[in-house]
């Protein structure tokens, strides 16, 4: 209890810091880059409640962040639906997408269940291709609404935007990790087989995990094309989405759920200082080059890097 007193405590004081650089900070470009920051930590913290505490490595994340924000396109051209509603649908329907794709492939195990999702990515993308009323391979332009009286531009509104929603994911994979369900997904990820002879209910948890992490991928997606201003499927559907997503709890520590958070703001804070610098076309380099170093290096991860000095530390006379 004192521990998410603790945590409450923090992400309000989170909520107020964004909303007040959102009054004082003139620099537009801070928010430009920041929301993307923000937007890979829900990204990531969504991989890690399936491939992180339960072991099934999703491949297809790409799939259901292009989707959210689609969906998000569809309802705009639509309804006009405001954009808390427009996230909210977005959330429904990957969280069913995650589901249906769950029923149909949680039964395979390791590659197997790798390979289907990437599967899935190219499925959703060839029907988006395909669909003329979001724009088709050509894509369409989104425009942003004026901005409400309180932020000075949209962009500024969707960076809160964004804080919010990484704050809600952060505090339900904690949630996640503390509850008897992250204990049965732990199990599940340690040893399937053993969970299941003493009743973890193995295919429920799997499932609950896959529609979790498909609805919070889908929210990530769906300001994206109010962001950009503009939406086709190459970018959308883009790699660096899928291979971030894996990338970044694998940097920072999949074993909690801290590491995503601690791995976007790692990777995806270096991404856009050399997309500044340098050029944008070394994001996925930058992101392979780390994965490999941190994958021979440490493992476990940041987090696990730094539990094992604490513990040698400890350990001296």
């Amino acid at each position: 209890m004192r521990n998410w007193s603790r945590f409450l405590i923090g992400a309000t004081l989170s909520v107020l810091l964004a909303l007040g650089l959102t009054r004082f900070v003139g620099n537009e470009y801070f928010f430009f880059a920041t929301y993307v920051v923000l937007q890979f930590i829900v990204l990531a913290t969504a991989w890690n409640i399936l491939g992180g505490y339960g072991g099934y490595v999703n491949f297809g994340a790409s799939a259901f962040f292009a989707v959210g924000a689609y969906c998000a396109v569809a309802l705009t051209q639509s309804y006009a639906l405001a954009l808390p509603l427009q996230i909210l649908a977005a959330a429904l329907v990957t969280g069913l997408l995650g589901f249906a794709v769950g029923a149909l492939t949680l039964r395979l195990r390791g590659i197997y269940f790798s390979i289907a999702t990437v599967a899935v990515a190219v499925i959703c993308e060839t029907v988006i291709m395909n669909w003329s009323f979001v724009g088709g391979a050509r894509g369409t332009t989104v425009l942003q609404p004026a901005a409400p009286a309180f932020f000075s531009s949209y962009t500024r509104l969707l960076f809160f935007v964004m804080a919010l929603l990484a704050l809600l994911a952060v505090a339900f994979a904690r949630f996640v990790e503390t509850s008897w369900i992250g204990r049965g997904l732990r199990a599940i990820r340690d040893n399937e087989e053993a969970a299941e002879s003493v009743g973890v209910p193995t295919l429920k948890l799997k499932l609950f995990a896959a529609t979790a992490s498909g609805a919070l991928m889908g929210a990530a997606g769906a300001p994206f094309a109010l962001y950009m201003n503009f939406i086709e499927p190459t970018s959308a559907f883009s790699l660096n989405y899928s291979v971030s997503a894996l990338a970044m709890p694998l940097i920072g520590g999949s074993a909690n759920w801290l590491g995503p958070v601690i791995g976007a703001i790692l990777l995806a804070g270096t991404q856009q200082i050399v997309t500044v610098t340098i050029s944008s076309e070394l994001n996925v380099l930058i992101v392979g080059l780390l994965l490999v170093v941190f994958v021979v290096a440490a493992p476990h991860g940041i987090l696990g890097l730094w539990h094992k000095l604490v513990a040698r530390g400890g350990q001296r006379p």
